[in-house]
């Protein structure tokens, strides 16, 4: 058992910099998976995103985006033409309405353009903390750290935050990762996640950071906390 295993085992901190390392070294060209060309692509790409693939949202969007290039766009039709457009995403009427509101906000309060700053954002229609931090770092380069399903369930197996919920898992990975890592850190948890670290099954056995994994440690096959 290494030595890395063990502190996993007696439920001691892992170790920040090594794990940080080896996602680097596993995922080197780990970004966003949603494709886009400006703020408000990704914005309606993130909406979109919600319960859905990056693959199914990059689907449908390859051919909305062509469409629909501003906001005042969206609110040109009629909102239940978007929800078929968007169908295959899911949740498409909710999407649908989500996308309309909040391009009206765009228009009316910021000139048709997406804020930088992450209280504007949030009080944007369907636009949750995850989808603005998001936003700010793949659409503005801002540091952020944005936890979605597969961030909250890989940081907590690894013990790199001890939360039930995103947002204190949030708060524990600002504090322990250094802030010109987070949006790095942030894709390749997300990378981690999917290829290795799944929900169900996960490949403790082929995995680089079961050294310094609480779940992979012996006896330490549950969710945490």
């Amino acid at each position: 058992m290494t030595a890395g295993r063990n502190r996993a085992a007696k439920g001691g901190r892992p170790e920040t910099g090594a794990i940080l390392r080896l996602l680097a070294h596993s995922y080197p060209d780990a970004r966003c998976g949603l494709e886009f060309e400006n703020p408000v692509q990704l914005l309606i790409a993130t909406i979109l995103s919600a319960q859905c693939t990056d693959e199914r949202v990059n689907l449908v969007t390859r051919g909305l985006f062509t469409r629909y290039r501003t906001p005042a766009d969206y609110l040109a039709v009629p909102e239940s033409q978007l929800a078929e457009e968007i169908r295959a995403c899911g949740l498409h009427h909710s999407k649908a309405r989500s996308i309309r509101d909040t391009c009206r906000l765009l228009v009316e309060r910021h000139g048709g353009e997406v804020p930088r700053r992450l209280p504007k954002l949030l009080a944007l229609p369907g636009v949750g903390r995850k989808t603005a931090n998001v936003v700010l770092a793949n659409a503005y380069g801002i540091p952020t750290m944005a936890v979605d399903t597969h961030v909250f369930r890989v940081a907590n197996r690894l013990g790199l935050a001890r939360s039930n919920n995103p947002e204190e898992t949030e708060r524990q990975l600002r504090r322990r990762i250094p802030r010109e890592e987070w949006v790095a850190a942030h894709h390749r948890l997300i990378r981690h996640g999917r290829e290795v670290c799944t929900a169900r099954r996960p490949r403790c056995g082929v995995c680089r950071l079961a050294p310094h994994c609480h779940y992979a440690a012996p006896g330490g096959h549950r969710e945490v906390p």
